[in-house]
């Protein structure tokens, strides 16, 4: 087994740019923060590396924030041609009479879906919620059932849903990852609506309302996503803030009031984009190492990474990482390209080691009968493969 440390990580990090699509994640091995949160998830949305987990995995009452998916279950019936946003649904005396935040429609009338998406976003309307889910569900029991059915398929493993509202129920439950991923899938997924969650304000029946979401207020790169509170729940809210190239996805829930929540997303935004940063190692299909092979029609074999190798750092770190690479050498032929020969494993201060597979960048054929005599006896006389 040959372990190589690499002369230096800063040597191999050929430029500080975010790059494409990064299929790694990185955990810190320690909390680095506190919160007064209940409960609190903090994402990089390329990398998905976790800085905050304060019982993320709890299953707890998500309060409005389960409107997220109710405007998800519309925001896939736009994109795939079931709905257009000029649509109209009707309002039921259920929905006009539905008490908490409204957005106070009238029974009898007939609202377009844009306008129902602003009043469910911006305006946090019950009402709004009902309207969406009889008309799409023929109830709002069979709409819930179909939130639920629609979770599962997106990956939130934890969440249920017995309403479209968020109104207080036993089967009303998610956690903060789950949350954290529905967030990400809606900015992933429909980012030609992803907009309306950055809305200050919408007017509907002549009442102006303003977004609840705290941080859209605040000079921080907020651009969604929706806040929650019920007397169980306490006050939270599900975000996502985006400076430069970089976004993070933030999920607290349990506050006391509306100030500290306000407070404290706030507090942990900025440290998220002050303390951390995203550094670009290698790109998918770039030298790492350069390894000997035995008895090949080549005598080496370079050892790249499938995909882009980028990773949410503390600042501080980044010129505290080491790489090493190890493999079994000389490398045994025949070799498929893409083949796993080696292991790239990471290590800096404030995150769990990691170890990222590298393969061959190419094909190597086994060496006739002859050349593979000569080659051995140099290998044995000489070192050399």
């Amino acid at each position: 087994m040959l372990n190589k440390k690499m002369p230096s990580i800063r040597h191999a990090m050929k430029s500080l740019l975010l790059g494409g699509a990064c299929l790694l994640a990185f955990a810190q091995s320690s909390q680095a923060i506190e919160t007064s949160a209940r409960e609190a998830y903090l994402i990089d949305y390329t990398t998905k590396t976790v800085l905050l987990n304060k019982d993320a995995d709890k299953s707890m009452p998500p309060a409005s924030m389960s409107k997220i998916m109710t405007a998800y279950m519309v925001f896939e019936r736009l994109k795939d041609g079931r709905l257009s946003l000029d649509d109209k649904l009707p309002v039921s005396e259920k929905a006009w009479r539905k008490g908490g935040s409204k957005m106070f429609v009238e029974v009898g009338t007939e609202i377009s879906i844009y306008d129902l998406l602003r009043g469910i976003i911006v305006q946090s309307g019950n009402d709004a919620c009902i309207v969406v889910a009889e008309g799409l569900g023929g109830s709002e029991e069979n709409f819930a059932l179909e939130m639920t059915e629609k979770a599962r398929e997106i990956g939130l493993e934890n969440s249920s849903f017995a309403n479209a509202t968020g109104w207080p129920d036993p089967g009303q439950r998610m956690t903060p990852k789950d949350l954290g991923t529905l967030a990400d899938r809606i900015i992933t997924d429909f980012p030609e609506y992803y907009g309306v969650y950055s809305e200050k304000s919408f007017t509907w029946s002549g009442i102006k309302q303003d977004n609840r979401n705290p941080l859209l207020y605040k000079n921080l790169g907020a651009d969604g996503l929706k806040t929650g509170h019920t007397e169980e729940a306490g006050y939270g809210l599900t975000s996502s803030a985006k400076q430069g190239d970089r976004r993070i996805i933030l999920v607290l829930n349990g506050m006391k009031s509306a100030k500290e929540r306000s407070e404290e997303s706030a507090r942990l935004v900025s440290w998220a984009f002050r303390e951390f940063d995203n550094f670009e190692l290698f790109k998918a299909g770039e030298t790492v190492e350069t390894a000997d092979v035995w008895l090949g029609t080549e005598k080496t074999i370079n050892l790249v990474p499938e995909n882009d190798l980028l990773l949410t750092l503390p600042r501080n770190a980044k010129n505290k990482m080491t790489a090493t690479v190890s493999y079994v050498g000389p490398i045994q032929t025949p070799i498929e390209q893409g083949e796993r020969l080696a292991t790239l494993k990471i290590e800096a201060p404030d995150i769990d080691t990691v170890e990222i597979p590298l393969v061959a960048a190419n094909s190597v054929e086994r060496e006739g009968g002859f050349s593979r005599i000569v080659s051995a006896l140099n290998y044995l006389i000489f070192g050399k493969s």
